[in-house]
């Protein structure tokens, strides 16, 4: 790989990563919420906490600090076996 190459492909990475990160952001923009404590095993949108990377990583269902995008103004609706979902993150 040629340095011209090596440097084009870094800046793609750089793009990709950016508009990667502001996915989550866009979604909340567009009438979405985190809603915590809701998710089933490996289906949270981000943010499973220690030990987890991000999406899909929760370890169990209706993990209290996995969160998942839901339709702004249901998240404190949502019934769950743990009782109901959460604007911040809940003790699991």
């Amino acid at each position: 790989m040629t340095a011209k190459t090596t440097t084009i492909s870094l800046a793609l990475a750089g793009a990709l990563a950016s508009v990667l990160a502001t996915l989550p952001a866009a979604a909340e923009e567009a009438g979405k919420e985190k809603c915590f404590g809701v998710a089933e095993k490996g289906m949270n949108d981000c943010a499973a906490g220690p030990g987890t990377t991000c999406a899909g990583t929760s370890k169990t269902d209706y993990q209290g600090d996995a969160w998942k995008l839901v339709p702004k103004g249901t998240c404190t609706t949502i019934e769950t076996p743990n009782g109901l979902g959460s604007l911040e993150p809940k003790a699991s």
